[in-house]
């Protein structure tokens, strides 16, 4: 089985001086603004990074509920936000960690049970599979 989704980016112009847009499929992101000064330089709007981060941080919650439901459980929340890390490296930039903090609120579990599935999601997690990336976790079960 295959399933394919796509995003999109128009840019114009160069680099530094340049805009784009970026889109999704499903039409939730549209015509998004991004720039080189919204990337590296801190001026606000949307940049690449932080749109991974927000796709890590939806599947690895996903996949984390998935497991938990393998061990009979079902979470009330999982509140999940992805640190992306952009580095100058040799040759460039590359994304070089991505830091997964994870809070969730699930009944008739314990800590051992609970982070024992959250190491489980972040290894299996699609989109950690694609990173080429050091990709660390904490995770707090709430009471």
């Amino acid at each position: 089985m295959s399933i394919h989704k796509s995003g999109s980016a128009v840019w114009q112009g160069g680099l530094k001086d340049g805009k784009g847009t970026v889109s999704t499929q499903s039409g939730v992101i549209q015509d998004i603004p991004y720039s080189f000064a919204k990337r590296f330089e801190g001026e606000a709007g949307s940049n690449p990074e932080e749109l991974i981060g927000a796709a890590h941080a939806s599947c690895y919650s996903m996949a984390l509920s998935m497991i938990l439901g393998e061990d009979g459980l079902t979470a009330e929340r999982i509140d999940t936000e992805a640190k992306v890390t952009l580095d100058q490296v040799e040759g460039g930039f590359a994304i070089t960690k991505v830091h997964l903090s994870t809070v969730a609120k699930i009944p008739d579990t314990d800590e051992a049970t609970f982070k024992a599935a959250a190491d489980k999601a972040k290894a299996g997690c699609p989109v950690s599979k694609l990173f080429n990336a050091e990709i660390t976790l904490d995770a707090k079960l709430e009471n």
